[in-house]
């Protein structure tokens, strides 16, 4: 990304669009019962609830009445119609991490296979967005759960504390490449969650090869264990290269979530919270999701910049737009074309 003499000023900036991810598979509901909903008028209510704070995107997961996360497609086709129903202008990005799981025991077990992660593709209604990782990677939360935090909450449990320690996100470039084709196909834009430099780098890649043609919608991921630390250098480093017409998230975990946040914003980029993120505040009380909003609108506001619409986030994620060709996509995403045969130097991009 470029940044030019008044690039900081935020006149000059898109609006603010606010992701939450307010569904929190990680904990378990008495871990936070005031802002854990269960039932499916509860995390439909939630939904609304973010919406009416100032959040535009919603990263949707669902859970079970016993509140454990749900692997049914059909629990995730119910939140959806629910969701759509209730705030129709709130883009539904639906975390690209599950694999869904038979409805019943007489069902074929073909949920074994990571093949069943591409039934994301099969939703209905179907959502804006799903999160797509690129390169098979760890994701050890662990890292950075230190023990005070966890002090009276499921994760406290040694077994808990070993599945998510031994966690790994499942994107090598055989499924990633079939993915992308589906989602496409079914006209869901994937939203990239990337885990460092490493990936943006791959993703660059499958858009000059044409893999994928639809705009750049980016969050980049700093709660290590696998993925960048939250240290602002990596931060920086992946801005800096980002493609300057992409859109760019900062996902960060815990106390690291506020400082990131506000560094997005400063640069004319989002923020993401909600309790899948972090569950304290700075202090490490209880935050809920809508406070987690209600923080994200009043740095905004200091900061001079408008909160967008679920309208005008749609226009700036630029949803149900797809492009007819690499360079089209290269053009569009603001990067430089791709080498002709016999060009030397480097490509430059087309003057206006």
């Amino acid at each position: 990304m470029q940044f030019l003499d008044d690039s900081l000023h935020p006149e000059n900036m898109d609006k603010v669009v606010i992701t939450v991810a307010p569904y929190g598979p990680e904990w378990m509901p008495q871990d936070f019962p005031e802002d854990i909903p269960v039932t499916m008028e509860e995390q439909v209510q939630k939904a609304v609830d973010c919406y009416n704070a100032g959040a535009t995107v919603l990263h949707l997961h669902v859970r079970e009445l016993d509140g454990k996360g749900s692997k049914r497609l059909s629990k995730f086709n119910e939140l959806i119609a629910g969701v759509r129903a209730a705030v129709p202008d709130m883009i539904i990005q639906v975390g690209g991490s599950i694999s869904f799981a038979p409805e019943d025991d007489g069902q074929e077990a073909k949920w074994l296979s990571d093949d069943t992660r591409h039934m994301l593709a099969e939703l209905q209604p179907k959502p804006d967005q799903v999160t797509v990782a690129i390169n098979t990677t760890q994701m050890n939360i662990m890292e950075l759960l230190y023990p005070e935090y966890l002090k009276g909450t499921s994760l406290e449990h040694p077994a808990y504390q070993a599945a998510y320690r031994e966690m790994t996100v499942p994107a090598g470039p055989g499924w990633v490449e079939e993915h992308l084709r589906r989602l496409q196909g079914a006209g869901i834009q994937p939203h990239f969650q990337l885990t460092g430099m490493h990936a943006l780098e791959t993703l660059e890649r499958l858009v000059r090869a044409g893999v994928y043609t639809g705009p750049l919608n980016l969050t980049w991921i700093g709660i290590g264990g696998g993925f960048d630390g939250p240290n602002p250098f990596n931060f920086f480093n992946f801005v800096h290269r980002a493609p300057d017409g992409c859109t760019l998230t900062a996902e960060s975990l815990l106390k690291n979530v506020l400082p990131f946040n506000m560094m997005a914003m400063a640069m004319g980029l989002h923020p993401r919270c909600g309790i899948e993120d972090t569950i304290i505040d700075q202090h490490g009380k209880r935050m809920t999701s809508v406070q987690q909003i209600e923080q994200c609108v009043r740095v905004a506001r200091e900061l001079g910049r408008e909160i967008a619409s679920g309208r005008e986030a749609r226009e700036i994620y630029r949803i149900g737009t797809w492009y007819d060709s690499a360079e089209a996509t290269l053009q569009a995403n603001g990067m430089a074309p791709n080498r002709k045969s016999g060009q030397k130097n480097l490509p430059r991009r087309a003057a206006a």
